[in-house]
């Protein structure tokens, strides 16, 4: 299920009250949404709110809002992701308005997850992209996370951000090229 044709069948049908259109639809988007919640939440200290709190938030919204998509307006992934943009953007209100320090727990079992060196280095690296991705506009943050994580077209970001797809394809570019004269930099530095 990767076209946008399908989407909008499967939201059409959805809207309709199929069940099992409602559950495919769900699983189908699923994905996507999550990794664009993780992209722009990602591991933040001081809240309780994780990327996939907000990924739930996010299909619970889709699905209420299913009622008013109108497929001639636009794709429904572009729906999608209008609708998880504002949430990510409320994510960041609420944590402003509402600084929380997390209070670990005792576990309750032996974890087989990846070993601390492994988690360690992969949240050093997660933090790196992120003061990375701190530099650039919030335009092209946006455009790069929908366009390389979320996999997206330049046709449905530029419904998504409300520009034109020459636009995004522009603002890649220059951002693109901004990390890289970033990472150069920081290569002679050091």
């Amino acid at each position: 299920m990767e076209s946008g044709e399908d989407f909008d069948e499967l939201a059409l049908a959805a809207r309709g009250g199929d069940r099992v259109a409602v559950s495919a639809l769900l699983r189908a988007i699923q994905p996507r949404v999550a990794r664009y919640c993780r992209a722009r939440v990602g591991v933040r200290l001081g809240t309780c709110v994780s990327a996939d709190d907000v990924t739930q938030e996010v299909l619970i919204a889709v699905m209420q809002a299913l009622p008013s998509y109108r497929p001639d307006s636009s794709a429904f992934i572009s729906f999608v992701f209008g609708i998880a943009s504002h949430k990510v953007a409320d994510f960041y209100r609420k944590r402003q308005r509402e600084p929380v320090t997390p209070v670990g727990e005792i576990p309750t079992t032996v974890d087989r997850g990846p070993q601390p060196e492994t988690v360690v280095l992969q949240h050093d690296e997660r933090q790196q992209v992120g003061k990375l991705l701190e530099r650039l506009t919030e335009t092209q943050r946006n455009i790069l996370v929908l366009r390389l994580l979320v996999g997206l077209s330049a046709d449905e970001v530029a419904r998504v951000v409300g520009s034109t797809s020459s636009a995004v394809r522009v603002n890649q570019y220059r951002a693109l090229d901004k990390l890289r004269r970033i990472l150069s930099e920081q290569r002679c530095a050091a």
